[in-house]
């Protein structure tokens, strides 16, 4: 299973980005995907998670502001009204159902935003 994550880069707060997940190796309508960040000096945390059936969750930072979609292999997350506080190295996530296992990560896209 890879993941390739892109869309990352520079953008002044109050701007937007859209970030995507490109996964192969495998068949992936049964997993869950997430995008999480890690900041300088932080420890990785959730940004958001799609489900296989589509539920979605949100970290409580970037609700209204965020919104994760897939589409088949393909995972995006929509950022808008970017803050500063939203820079961190973005990773995409896949999560096999428990009955299969496995957990993967993505090599991690750079989101900054400038005040």
């Amino acid at each position: 299973v890879q993941l390739q994550a892109s869309g990352g880069g520079l953008v002044q707060a109050g701007g937007s980005l859209r970030l995507s997940c490109a996964a192969s190796g495998t068949t992936f309508r049964t997993y869950a995907f997430g995008w999480y960040r890690q900041a300088p000096g932080k420890q990785r945390e959730l940004v958001a998670v799609i489900s296989a059936g589509g539920g979605t969750r949100y970290a409580d930072s970037v609700k209204g502001r965020f919104t994760i979609s897939g589409d088949n292999a393909m995972v995006y997350l929509q950022m808008n009204s970017l803050k500063p506080e939203d820079t961190a190295v973005y990773y995409c996530n896949a999560r096999a159902p428990a009955v299969i296992g496995g957990n993967y990560w993505g090599q991690g896209t750079q989101v900054t935003v400038s005040s």
